[in-house]
Formats: C-alpha cells, structure tokens, sequence
C-alpha cells in the first residue's frame, strides 16, 4: 500500500495505494451514495428528518435543538398556527431545562424512548384528575377533620373501586379475624 500509484511520470505529486484507497475512491463512492439518498429522498422529507433531530433526547438532551424544532412546527401549518409558534420556543426551553434536571429522563436512547414517554403522560394525568375528584366527594365539609391516614385509605378504596368489587367478603373476613383472637367469629 505504500508504493506509488499510477503513473510518476504524468503526475506532479507521488501518491501511494493507500491515499488513493483512503482519500480518492473513497470520496468517489460517498459522492455516488449521496447522490443516490438524493435521488431517493424529496427535500421536504430530507427536511423533516434533519429537523426532527432536534428532539433527539441522547445523553440527557445533549443534542436538543429548539431552532430545529421550531422549524419542524413550521412545516404542519394545520396544526400549529402563528400564535403557538410563538410560544413554542418558551415553552421548549422550560420542558428543556425541567427534563435535564430530571433523572427519569437521562437515559432516554431515542425518539421511541421520549414517545413512550409522552404516550405515559396522559394516562398519569388522568389519573391524577381522577384522584381529585373522588378526594372532593369523599372530604366534605361534614368529613373535613379526617385524619391522613383515613383519608389515604378511603381514596383508595374509592379510586379502585373497580379492584375492590372483586375481592370476596369471606376473605376480608378471613384476613380481619387472623389479626388477632376475637370472642366470635366474624365468618
């Protein structure tokens, strides 16, 4: 590999095997694979894949790019008009600073990962709202001294409700008298 290639006589500088491997046909190769990606792809869709990159959450968000992502909301008119535009760059930098501080999300792999993510969330906060709703139906005011504890397992029992239908009677009959000796039996 480190003898001349080619012709010395034609050429004004000495190149070895290995830069021509190296360096020429290498080149020549990446050219023909670009142009072929070039060919296959549309710029719109070279587009939206360079600026979907932006939310790449690798190493803690170490390539998160909001430009890029504003520009990936340019791209969908219909679902973001100029007023949500606007306040999307404050609101990227506020969910930028919050999830690298948090430790849940530092080893996100991809896209996929930050998806399942962002599928989980809806759930978590119906189920919060759902918790509420049943705290306000069971704290009245007539109920407004119950102690944490009480007010923990009566949410329980309430927001699970649908867990609770399906436990036996016998059992927690069962369960109540292995606690300790009683004078009757409760079964």
């Amino acid at each position: 590999m480190a003898e001349s290639y080619g012709n010395k006589r034609n050429r004004k500088y000495v190149i070895t095997n290995r830069h021509h491997f190296e360096v020429e046909v290498f080149n020549m190769v990446l050219d023909m694979q670009l142009q072929e990606l070039g060919s296959r792809f549309s710029e719109v869709s070279t587009s939206l894949i360079e600026n979907k990159s932006g939310l790449n959450p690798c190493n803690s968000f170490a390539k998160f790019d909001i430009s890029k992502i504003v520009k990936f909301s340019e791209m969908y008119p219909n679902d973001f008009n100029k007023e949500e535009r606007g306040v999307l760059t404050g609101d990227l930098s506020t969910f930028y600073h919050t999830l690298k501080e948090d430790d849940k999300f530092a080893n996100l792999t991809g896209l996929s990962d930050l998806a399942r993510l962002a599928l989980v969330l809806p759930v978590a906060t119906a189920t919060v709202e759902r918790c509420f709703s049943k705290m306000k139906l069971i704290k009245t005011d007539l109920r407004n001294r119950m102690g944490d504890g009480y007010l923990n397992n009566a949410l329980i029992c309430a927001v699970e409700k649908e867990s609770f239908c399906k436990v036996k009677e016998e059992d927690v009959m069962a369960r109540f008298q292995a606690f300790k000796n009683r004078r009757g039996e409760l079964i």
